[in-house]
């Protein structure tokens, strides 16, 4: 049930976002009334500004944002994975990615967008991945790391090193697979960092392909209006926070109740025998099981 709970929100506003414009039953810059008028039988939000629909907006606006974000989260993830799996398994270059992510944190992601949209103004929607790419994947990848280190000093990767096995193998068969819970974690963060980064980007009025009515986009016009039609402003407001917060929060319940396999451990003075017991607490990739056993 708590499942249901926490991926219900995500999933109705994600569909609702995907499939806005065939659901609109009107189009997002038709005007139908006065600006900032209050919900009515005409237009359940009220309008906007210029007199359009707010729900007709909602709906046209999301897509968009909400597609970019999750291209963000996923590139970020992936490329933080890696290096924070090779950072583990190469001591000199988790020194390096520290010091990358320890200068990274102290800059502005505000700034980094402004710097590369306003220099590049036909990136678009590229603009915004690298800037999360340059921002986010540092300290993306120190948790990584972090996190890799205990793996990396098992006794199966140290097999696996022994047996003379290359660095891609290592990385993608030995630790990555040990790294599931980290990494849905970090999707889901990663993801309200896309939707952060998109929203603030629409908001400053920077060059992005996300549309007129994107939801940033209209927090940001609408903000004039907020105490004649409310419902402008926070309609979106409310959308952007749900969306963020409901995916993160599926994303980890979706890994906390997937099932485990189990390490096998030899016990103390069985070697000989070759008899070995199972440890219910310990989570080990498949390829594991054959080092240890």
């Amino acid at each position: 049930m708590r499942r249901c709970l926490t991926v219900t929100p995500a999933l109705v506003l994600v569909v609702a976002a995907a499939l806005g414009p065939s659901l609109a039953t009107r189009p997002a810059e038709e005007a139908v009334g006065i600006p900032f008028a209050r919900p009515g039988a005409d237009s359940v939000l009220g309008t906007d500004r210029l007199g359009r629909d707010v729900l007709a907006q909602l709906l046209y606006g999301g897509w968009g944002l909400l597609l970019l974000a999750g291209v963000i989260a996923i590139a970020v993830t992936v490329l933080s994975c890696v290096l924070g799996a090779i950072a583990a398994l190469r001591p000199r270059v988790g020194v390096l990615i520290e010091g990358v992510a320890d200068f990274a944190i102290l800059l502005p992601a505000v700034l980094g967008i402004l710097l590369v949209l306003t220099a590049w103004p036909d990136a678009g929607g590229y603009g915004l991945v690298v800037v999360a790419l340059l921002f986010g994947t540092p300290y993306c990848a120190r948790v990584f790391a972090a996190a890799a280190a205990g793996v990396a000093a098992s006794g199966y990767v140290e097999a696996a090193q022994a047996s003379g096995e290359t660095l891609p193998h290592l990385v993608f068969r030995e630790v990555i697979p040990n790294l599931r819970e980290v990494s849905a974690a970090q999707l889901g963060l990663r993801f309200v960092e896309g939707v952060y980064v998109v929203s603030t980007a629409s908001f400053l009025q920077l060059p992005t392909t996300l549309g007129a009515s994107n939801w940033a986009v209209m927090v940001r016009e609408n903000s004039s209006g907020m105490l004649l039609n409310p419902w402008s402003v926070l309609a979106p407001s409310l959308a952007i926070a749900v969306v963020a917060v409901s995916v993160n929060l599926a994303v980890t319940s979706f890994d906390q109740h997937r099932p485990r396999r189990f390490a096998i451990r030899r016990t103390r003075g069985s070697e000989s025998l070759g008899q070995a017991r199972v440890d219910p607490r310990e989570p080990v990739a498949g390829n594991a099981l054959e080092e240890q056993g």
